[in-house]
């Protein structure tokens, strides 16, 4: 075993191009560190429908460049199948360690195998690529980026010419032409040829964003923004600038690039403490809300002051009131949203006589529905201009929920008031999560086993009305890693995420409240029931 790790790891030295890579597997190699080494060449990274993520390092295990070039390679191999020989492939990247070397590989790569390459002109949002695939008529689009995860991690995700993210079968596909690549030896990779993009598709993509608010809506509403160290900033401060919003009040310390992120903990506004210095940039200017994005700015976090002091809005309050404005703004088309996401939006869109769909987790899914006007997801995430971007956007996102903090603001009320109104006319609709971090993957396949082995019948007292294992799917949606729970005025999701090691259960309890006057009291119900579910589920679970 020792002698045919050390074998494989000299093997993958080999062919490394990258010497910081190669520095660290000759260390592990001269240091016959056998433990490290086989944590990198037990197995690969695998691809699927989120591409490829994890921690940057050396070998098959780790984000570098020798995966990312088998990736790339895999990737043009399957659209040349496709019929895509000479097809554009537009790629972006953010501002992590590693995100424009893994950018210009693949723009070799592609170039390397016939097909034509146009990478962004530096670190962009990463719904500006998402953009670009269809305004350039591009066959597919890469964005090598890791969201919101830790420093130390990159990813790799694939968009085909629809402008979404790939979903069965073609993460299978592309994932079988990546392991026909035998060596890189076999993989072309030019120099040049590709093409390096100017401002124009950043310029139409603002433009773009535009259209997503009413003309002559109010546009008064103050901001402080930040955009957690990641590519955010500039993109969204000219977009509110277009837009005649007042300029977002800036948190400074996190307002530029820092692949390291050293404000934070992990680079996730919904994480702890991620918010912090934003909150207290409002203290310091009080603003009417504040306004968060993650690294590659395709989410959109907002907090609002409540009782003098600041709260982040859950992402299904965003969800449910940005459907509202759309709504009340005479929106038509499809809402959707994925499973895990309050049951809210099918009220809303019920009562506006509106058609609404229900997916599996992710924007890949969301955006493929037919006829979308607007999906969500629970997880900060908001498609407001499917016709411009097909997946999440924070950026246009943010324009839309300060369109709406302008036009209630002039009303003399806030986001707070109008969610209000939505539970007394739809029902008080609380959410919350169970998320569990691990190190050790199998605590949460021994979770999803315990679940599927011991159902409970109960969580808070509450009868389980319906059980199902959605590993076969349902008359409406695919297989996928989930259980799904309906409750007496509850529900609870429970699946492993698919981008970060966590086992995620949500939990979502209704309330009917007929006034306003009712609302502390069902505030009061819906937190109890929640706490109590909570607490039921993990002992079930086991976590």
């Amino acid at each position: 075993m020792h002698d045919d790790l050390i074998a494989r790891a000299k093997a993958w030295l080999a062919e490394d191009p990258d010497p910081d890579t190669r520095n660290e597997l000759a260390g592990l190699i001269d240091a016959a560190d056998v433990d490290e080494l086989a944590a990198r060449f037990s197995g690969t990274l695998q691809f699927g429908t989120a591409g490829l993520r994890g921690e940057l390092g050396a070998g098959p295990l780790r984000m570098n460049r020798t995966v990312v070039i088998r990736a790339a390679a895999g990737l043009a191999a399957y659209l040349k199948k496709q019929g895509h020989t000479d097809g554009l492939v537009v790629i972006g990247y953010d501002a992590r360690h590693k995100s424009e070397d893994f950018a210009r590989d693949t723009a070799a790569v592609m170039t390397g195998a016939g097909l034509r390459a146009a990478v962004l002109p530096r670190p962009l949002p990463t719904p500006v690529l998402a953009y670009a695939i269809r305004h350039l008529g591009a066959a597919a689009g890469v964005e090598v980026t890791a969201s919101h995860n830790p420093p130390r991690d990159n990813g790799y995700k694939v968009y085909l010419g629809d402008g979404s993210q790939i979903v069965p079968p073609a993460d299978a596909d592309i994932a079988a032409e990546i392991d026909a690549v035998r060596s890189l030896n076999d993989v072309p990779r030019p120099d040049s040829g590709w093409q390096t993009l100017d401002d124009a598709v950043l310029h139409a993509y603002l433009a773009r964003t535009d259209e997503v608010l009413a003309p002559g809506s109010p546009r008064t509403a103050r901001t402080v923004y930040t955009a957690m160290h990641g590519v955010g900033k500039d993109v969204l401060v000219a977009a509110f600038e277009r837009a005649g919003f007042p300029a977002p009040a800036l948190v400074a310390e996190q307002a530029d690039p820092d692949p390291d992120f050293p404000t934070v903990a992990f680079p996730n506004p919904e994480e702890p403490g991620a918010m912090d210095l934003a909150f207290a940039k409002a203290r310091e200017t009080d603003p009417d809300l504040v306004i968060a994005n993650d690294p590659d700015a395709d989410r959109c976090a907002v907090a609002v002051k409540e009782n003098n002091t600041w709260r982040m809005l859950r992402g299904d309050e965003v969800g449910a009131l940005l459907a509202a404005h759309l709504v009340n703004r005479g929106a038509r088309g499809t809402f959707a949203e994925s499973i895990v996401s309050s049951s809210l939006l099918g009220r809303i869109a019920e009562k506006a006589g509106l058609p609404y769909e229900e997916t599996l987790t992710g924007f890949k899914w969301i955006a493929r529905v037919d006829g979308l006007r607007y999906g969500y997801e629970e997880a900060l995430g908001y498609c407001v201009d499917p016709e411009g971007v097909r997946d999440k956007d924070g950026i246009t996102a943010a324009l839309l929920i300060t369109e709406l903090a302008s036009a209630l603001k002039e009303e003399g009320r806030t986001l707070l008031d109008l969610l209000d109104d939505l539970a007394v006319e739809h029902g008080l609709h609380a959410t919350d999560q169970l998320s569990v971090r691990v190190e050790d993957l199998s605590v949460i396949a021994d979770a999803m086993r315990r679940l599927r082995e011991r159902p409970p019948t109960e969580l808070a007292g509450l009868a389980i009305t319906r059980a199902e294992d959605l590993t076969r799917g349902t008359e409406t949606l695919p297989p996928t890693d989930g259980l799904r729970y309906t409750l007496e005025g509850a529900r609870v999701i429970v699946r492993p995420s698919g981008t970060e090691p966590k086992l995620k259960c949500y939990l979502e309890v209704v309330v009917p409240v007929a006034t306003h006057a009712g609302l502390p009291a069902a505030r009061a119900e819906a937190a109890g029931l929640l706490a109590t579910i909570k607490r039921d589920l993990s002992t079930a679970a086991g976590i």
